[in-house]
């Protein structure tokens, strides 16, 4: 069962490494969160029954324990801009334009509740509604209902950020 774990998370680190990219900025803040999710999902391993996909499973797991994580440290994330790279979008850097509206949306992306950022993240990973329902353990209705009210909610940050930029 070790080689096993060690190979799956091996397999599966960019999705721990995105949600850690997500909550700090701070390296050694990602580095205890990274550790505290493999933890975590060594500890629920045994009991991970295959009815949902490894990575449905990951994505919980590593979302539940950052959410968990500043629950207990009462921490707030400090604001840093997300960058291509760590969403390793390589097709949305075609232009000056287009990587700016990026960054738009990333800082944007900042102001967020813990629980939108994983919902987005799970959105801009082109997720389906039925994973991120499996993945947040809500229905797939409130999972449309919180994308819908998301955008919503992004589409108010970034006209106001435009207006005060004019």
């Amino acid at each position: 069962m070790d080689k096993e774990f060690v190979n799956m998370v091996n397999a599966n680190r960019g999705i721990i490494y995105k949600v850690c990219n997500l909550y700090f900025s701070e390296e050694e803040d990602k580095r205890d969160l990274f550790q505290e999710i493999v933890l975590q999902l060594w500890k629920s391993y045994p009991s991970f029954a295959k009815m949902s996909l490894l990575s449905t499973w990951i994505y919980r797991v590593a979302l539940n324990t950052a959410i968990s994580s500043f629950r207990r440290a009462k921490v707030k994330p400090s604001c840093k801009p997300i960058s291509v790279l760590e969403f390793d979008i390589p097709d949305l850097v075609q232009s000056a334009k287009q990587n700016e509206r990026l960054h738009l949306l990333m800082d944007a992306i900042q102001h967020l509740s813990k629980v939108e950022k994983a919902v987005i993240l799970l959105y801009l990973e082109e997720k389906s509604y039925e994973e991120m329902s499996d993945i947040m353990g809500v229905s797939k209705t409130n999972i449309g209902t919180k994308i819908n009210r998301i955008k919503t909610k992004l589409e108010t940050i970034i006209k106001s950020v435009r207006d005060e930029s004019r």
